[in-house]
């Protein structure tokens, strides 16, 4: 627009800048109210919501303590549930049961639609602690409705991801947490982590802010549009991120007890750190995907269960505040493989998700592959493959610091496999004391520093 546009409708110069600066800075405002809160759901751009409701009411719980943002949990978008191709979870309240790596004085969450076909409307949604272990039912005085950029609704487009304004509520550690959701009309497929190893629920209508449990009678072992919870935390100054298949998804330990290796290496960590060890005082979120591959995704577009070279940006890098990653990912490559896998493969593929880290400044720790003779999939052609990979992760030509996972638990007497107590029985997964002795092998002050200028 040129001041001779202006004035040949008539508007004064001072006028026409006045008007100019109005504009501008509603241009701002509204941008501003569409960003907030929402995020695509590969981290790259900017989704916007849909159109807020007038009059609604603004969250009156916003956080006013101090603190940083970090990751209390979270678990990575496997694909689209069975059975909700069409409906949905249309007309049903679903409370998520996830549990706390640490406390904060306040919370939001991540809700997830990757895999829906059709946007994914949710006109309620609240967070609470839970009332004890294995139970729908919330400590009463818990209970907070979330919103989403001052609304209680909000709509998710097919592809994308939302995040939740932060709400003020006291999340302690090594604690259940319910996140309950409502959603009123069909969606199309259901964006779910299953192999939760944690009893989640359901109930008919909406019970959103229901704290009795009682009408909860649905269960079920995944966890739907979840993918974080984040805390605003005085007792952490980052979070590590342990990136892998089965083997961190802790598929084979107790369901309801967390028992997977980074829950109990959360606890060690979170003990040395109240004993005044000097180690970091980080939180630790789970992005285990069973039978996730290095190289390999699954069918489909987005591609169920995706490759660790695709999924790494979103589930690692666009975590909340990430200091270091642990990655203990190449035993599906080696065994899911049709033909003989190739080494070289898998360990560029590695090498390609630390160049990745490196580049945001985090820190790489790598495991050792574990063995799994006995296993079906065994041969001792991939047992080779196993071998030459470990061989250079041990060598230091992989990662920064190294978890020697397969020395941990192998059998002494039969290197190939578990030691029996560390197996769950189908030797490839570990039992819960297995899982227990991978954590007991960190040492934890491989978690203190950031990346190398040069590996």
């Amino acid at each position: 627009m040129t001041r001779r546009y202006a004035g040949g409708v008539g508007v004064s110069p001072t006028k026409y800048y006045a008007l100019l600066s109005g504009v501008i800075a509603l241009i701002v405002a509204v941008s501003t109210a569409i960003y907030v809160g929402v995020a695509s759901d590969h981290g790259t751009a900017t989704q916007r919501s849909a159109p807020v409701r007038e009059g609604a009411p603004r969250n009156p719980a916003a956080p006013a303590s101090t603190g940083i943002w970090v990751g209390a949990w979270s678990a990575s978008p496997v694909g689209a549930e069975p059975g909700t191709e069409v409906a949905g979870l249309a007309g049903r309240s679903v409370r998520n049961v996830v549990h706390t790596s640490v406390g904060g004085t306040s919370v939001r969450i991540t809700l997830s639609n990757l895999y829906g076909q059709s946007s994914l409307t949710l006109t309620h949604a609240s967070v609470a602690v839970a009332a004890g272990t294995g139970t729908a039912a919330a400590i009463a005085d818990t209970m907070r409705r979330l919103t989403f950029g001052g609304n209680a609704s909000v709509v998710i487009p097919p592809g994308r991801q939302v995040l939740s304004d932060a709400v003020r509520l006291a999340i302690p550690a090594d604690t259940d947490i319910l996140v309950t959701t409502f959603s009123p009309t069909p969606s199309g497929p259901v964006t779910f982590h299953p192999h939760a190893r944690q009893t989640s629920y359901v109930a008919d209508g909406d019970l959103t802010e229901d704290t009795t449990g009682v009408a909860y009678t649905g269960k079920v072992g995944s966890w739907r549009y979840l993918t974080a919870l984040d805390v605003l935390s005085n007792e952490s100054d980052g979070t590590v991120v342990a990136f892998g298949d089965s083997l961190t998804d802790g598929i084979t330990s107790t369901e309801n007890a967390n028992r997977r290796w980074t829950d109990v290496l959360s606890r060690r960590l979170r003990a040395a750190v109240a004993a005044g060890q000097d180690v970091p005082r980080y939180s630790i979120v789970n992005q285990g995907i069973s039978g996730n591959q290095i190289l390999a995704s699954g069918a489909g577009r987005p591609a169920d269960n995706q490759a660790g070279v695709g999924r790494f940006h979103r589930d690692v890098l666009s975590r909340t505040n990430v200091k270091v990653v642990v990655i203990d990912l190449g035993v599906n490559d080696i065994l899911r493989n049709p033909r003989l896998a190739d080494p070289n493969r898998i360990l560029n593929g590695l090498r390609t998700l630390v160049r990745q880290a490196h580049a945001r400044g985090l820190k790489v720790i790598g495991a050792t592959l574990m063995p799994f003779q006995g296993h079906r999939g065994y041969t001792d052609a991939r047992e080779n493959v196993r071998q030459q990979i470990n061989a250079q992760i041990r060598g230091g030509k992989v990662f920064d610091a190294v978890v020697d996972f397969d020395k941990a638990l192998r059998d002494p007497y039969n290197p190939r496999k578990f030691r029996p107590d560390y197996d769950s029985g189908d030797h490839l997964h570990p039992s819960d004391r297995g899982y227990e002795r991978m954590a007991e092998t960190f040492d934890l002050k491989d978690l203190k520093g950031a990346a190398p200028a040069e590996l």
